[in-house]
């Protein structure tokens, strides 16, 4: 199945911008797009704004009802304002993007903004930080869908996290959320055993607690419990003390299948990447060598998300 990422249009050069530029990404626009099926979104030109526009940014109104609200307005005129069209455009995208497994934001954009975006009061100061309008209702709306700023993905280590989240995602809607039985949701729980292990062990117990008592309650409620949790869970980020903590865990179970060579081997390379000397597709790509030569015994070890959680192609752990 092709995964569905939405994406903010500029990112793939569209000339959507309010100077009626662009901000091309190489990555997502050549990278990206020969793996995933991207949905190019500009909510500003959604509305109808202009190529090109004068541009808005974000301010801060306090009111004796509401307390303080975040209103996207023009620069030069705050009282021209854009918050309502914005929201509601944001809800006429989330019930097209249910099939959608993620979603790239144009990074510092009022509108698309997802991490931190300037927040200014009525009087132009600067004032804080906050979402984009639109972003935050997407987020608001398709609470579970993974989501990155587009800058943030030069991080090799957010870039690999944030891809191994839609690719789970994308599993998780196609396997269980579409044909939901209790063998659907325990078959997807020991897919992403060992990769939940690498990234919140805390949470890793909890969601396995939950699958072992599948009588608990409705499963339709157990199954909207372990998605919100197992989600969560990936937003932890991995690192190498826990990758090597879950390789070795993995390596445990050919500890009848492997020589003395071997093992020595296996365990040299898991000691050179905890200490940074290799990056993870060395010491897996050795993992699943053994696996593979041994077919029968590790059927188990093969269904599991950990040793190949994203299209190879896209080299995520050459970095990481």
């Amino acid at each position: 199945m092709s995964i569905k990422v939405a994406v903010s249009a500029c990112l793939v050069g569209h000339e959507v911008r309010f100077n009626g530029g662009h901000k091309r990404s190489n990555f997502i626009d050549a990278i990206l797009s020969q793996h995933f099926e991207l949905l190019p979104l500009c909510p500003e030109v959604g509305i109808g704004m202009s190529i090109p526009r004068p541009p808005i940014h974000l301010i801060a109104i306090e009111s004796e009802t509401e307390g303080q609200t975040v209103e996207a307005a023009l620069v030069n005129d705050h009282e021209v304002r854009f918050t309502k069209d914005l929201k509601q455009y944001a809800v006429q995208q989330a019930e097209k993007l249910t099939d959608a497994s993620g979603y790239i934001f144009m990074q510092k954009s009022p509108s698309c903004g997802y991490k931190p975006v300037k927040l200014y009061h009525n009087n132009g100061m600067p004032l804080d930080k906050t979402q984009g309008v639109y972003a935050a209702e997407i987020d608001r709306l398709l609470p579970l869908m993974p989501k990155e700023d587009a800058a943030r993905l030069n991080d090799p280590f957010i870039r690999e996290n944030f891809l191994s989240r839609v690719s789970a995602y994308s599993d998780w809607q196609e396997n269980v959320q579409n044909n939901l039985t209790k063998k659907t949701l325990t078959d997807f729980h020991v897919r992403y055993k060992y990769k939940l292990m690498s990234h919140h062990i805390p949470s890793y117990n909890a969601l396995g607690r939950m699958v072992s008592n599948l009588k608990a309650k409705p499963l339709e409620e157990i199954a909207a419990d372990y998605i919100e949790e197992f989600m969560q869970a990936l937003m932890h980020m991995a690192n190498r003390n826990k990758h090597t903590n879950v390789l070795q865990h993995l390596q445990g179970y050919l500890k009848k299948d492997l020589n003395s060579n071997s093992k020595q081997e296996l365990d040299s390379l898991f000691t050179q990447y905890r200490k940074g000397h290799l990056p993870l597709i060395v010491p897996l790509t050795m993992l699943n060598h053994h696996i593979e030569q041994h077919t029968d015994e590790t059927h188990y070890l093969r269904t599991q998300k950990y040793l190949h959680p994203h299209p190879f192609e896209l080299s995520l752990l050459n970095a990481i």
